[in-house]
C-alpha cells in the first residue's frame, strides 16, 4: 500500500509529531509512506515540501488578514479559527499521483483550502483523515469548548466580533464544508474516544464512519531509565520530587500552567514540608516566563526538539502534570507513561482514556486546583508509587506501540455509511 500523509508542518506541533510517528510505524509494517508538508524542517527524504514560492507565504498572510480585517476577528483569537480559503492543489504532484491512500492530518493555515480538499475527494483516491482537533467538523474553530453550534450549522460564532450574525464566517465555512464533503468518501479517524464521540454527532460527518485510533509511539525508545543518571545529565536536583510540565508554549492559558500554580500554592498552604520537596521542570517556549507565580523551585528547559533530551526529562521526573483545559490524546502523556512516569490531569477531553484514576495517575475534577493538588500529593508521595509507574508502562505498550497502531490502520478500512 502506498500512503501519502499530508500535514502543514513536518516537525512543529503535536499533529506533525504524530504524523511522522505514524509514517515510521506504517513503514515498519510494510507500507510505502511519504509525507507532504508546507514547512519542512529536516532532511528526511520521505518528507516532501510543497514547491517553494512566494505564494505559499502570501496565502498564509492573506488568510490571516481576511480573518482579522474582513471578518473582524478578535486579535488575540486570530489563530483559534481557520476558514481554509487559501491553499495548494496537490493533486497534480507526482507523490499524489503515486499514492493509493491520501491521509490528511492538520492541513490548516494555507496548506489546503476547502476547494483543494474537494479536488482530493473527487480524485477517486481513498482518503483518510486523522482528526487532531475539532476543526474538520466545526465551522471555523479548532476547539468549540462549550459551544454546540457545530451540531447544527454554526453561525453567531463566539470567536468573532460580529457574533450576532447568523450568516457569519463560521456559517459560510460550515456550508462550504458541507458541499465539499458531499463530493467523496472519507475514513475519519479520531485520536481519542472523546473526539470520536463528538465527530459521530457532527452533521458534517453524518455520511462517514468514524474510528478511534490513538497516535503511535516508539515504546522501544520511550522506556523507563535511571532517574538519578537522567537528573545528573540535565543538571537537576537529586533530592526532590520533580514534576514535569510540557507545552508547545508554556504560558498558553489553555495548557493550564496557572491552575498548576494554584495547586502548588494549595499544597504549600496545607503541607509546607511536602511543598519544600517539590520542584517543577518546565518544557516549552516561554518556559522562563511560566515560572512566575509558581511557589516552588523551577527548572525551565525551553522548547526541546532533541528527542534524547526529552526522554531524559521524562525519566528524570516523578510525575507528569497536565492541567490542560481541553486536549485530545496528548503525545506527552503517552510518552511519559511509556517511560513509567505517572500522570496527573484534569478529567477532560481524551485524558480519561489515557489515565486510569488511582492506577497509573490521577484525574482531578475539571478546573479544581485543590483536587489537582490532591492528585500530586497522592501520586508522587504514595507508598505504591512503583505500582503507578508499572501500570503506566503497561498501558503504553499495550495501547500505543507502533505495531499495534499500524495494524489497526492497515486492516481493511470500513466502508462509509
Amino acid at each position: 500500500m502506498n500512503i501519502l500523509l499530508v500535514n502543514t508542518s513536518s516537525a512543529t506541533g503535536g499533529a506533525a509529531i504524530a504524523a511522522r510517528r505514524l509514517m515510521n510505524a506504517l513503514e515498519k509494517n510494510g507500507a510505502t509512506v511519504k509525507m507532504l508538508v508546507r514547512d519542512k524542517d529536516d532532511d528526511d527524504p520521505r518528507v516532501i515540501a510543497l514547491p517553494p514560492s512566494f505564494l505559499l507565504k502570501a496565502k498564509f498572510v492573506a488568510e490571516r488578514a481576511e480573518i482579522f480585517l474582513e471578518n473582524r476577528c478578535k486579535k488575540h483569537r486570530l489563530f483559534e479559527v481557520d476558514h481554509a480559503a487559501h491553499g495548494t492543489d496537490i493533486t497534480k504532484l507526482p507523490c499524489f499521483k503515486e499514492a493509493d491512500v491520501i491521509h490528511l492530518h492538520w492541513v490548516n493555515q494555507g496548506m489546503l483550502s476547502m476547494e483543494d480538499i474537494g479536488k482530493i475527494l473527487r480524485s477517486g483516491k481513498e482518503v483518510w483523515w486523522t482528526l487532531h482537533d475539532m476543526w474538520p467538523f466545526t465551522g471555523i474553530c479548532h476547539h468549540a469548548r462549550q459551544c454546540e453550534g457545530w451540531k447544527h450549522e454554526c453561525g453567531n460564532c463566539r470567536l468573532l466580533i460580529n457574533n450576532g450574525s447568523k450568516g457569519d464566517l463560521s456559517y459560510r465555512t460550515f456550508k462550504k464544508k458541507q458541499k465539499v464533503y458531499a463530493q467523496g468518501k472519507i475514513r475519519v479517524v479520531a485520536c481519542s474516544n472523546w473526539l470520536a464521540e463528538l465527530a459521530r454527532k457532527a452533521p458534517l460527518f453524518k455520511n462517514f464512519t468514524v474510528e478511534s485510533i490513538p497516535n503511535p509511539i516508539d515504546t522501544t525508545f520511550y522506556t523507563p531509565g535511571d532517574k538519578i543518571a537522567a537528573r545528573k545529565r540535565l543538571g537537576l536536583p537529586l533530592n526532590k520530587k520533580l514534576l514535569l510540565f510540557v507545552a508547545y508554549r508554556a504560558t498558553d492559558r489553555n495548557k493550564g500552567i496557572y491552575y498548576l500554580g494554584d495547586a502548588l500554592t494549595n499544597i504549600q498552604e496545607r503541607n509546607a514540608d511536602f511543598a519544600a520537596q517539590l520542584g517543577l521542570i518546565i518544557v516549552g517556549r516561554e518556559a522562563e516566563a511560566a515560572t512566575v507565580g509558581i511557589p516552588c523551585e523551577c527548572f525551565p528547559q525551553g522548547y526541546i526538539t532533541d528527542a534524547e533530551k526529552m526522554l531524559l526529562c521524562y525519566q528524570a521526573a516523578d510525575l507528569l502534570v497536565m492541567p490542560t483545559l481541553q486536549d485530545n490524546l496528548p503525545n506527552t502523556i503517552a510518552e511519559a507513561m511509556a517511560c513509567g512516569t505517572p500522570c496527573v490531569g484534569f478529567r477532560v477531553g481524551g485524558l480519561p482514556q489515557m489515565i486510569a484514576h488511582r492506577r497509573n495517575g490521577y484525574l482531578a475534577r475539571y478546573l479544581d486546583a485543590a483536587d489537582f493538588a490532591d492528585g500530586i500529593l497522592e501520586t508522587a508521595f504514595s507508598d505504591g508509587y512503583q505500582n503507578y509507574a508499572n501500570d503506566a508502562r503497561k498501558v503504553a505498550t499495550e495501547s500505543y506501540a507502533e505495531k499495534v497502531i499500524a495494524e489497526r490502520f492497515l486492516k481493511s478500512s470500513p466502508d462509509s455509511k
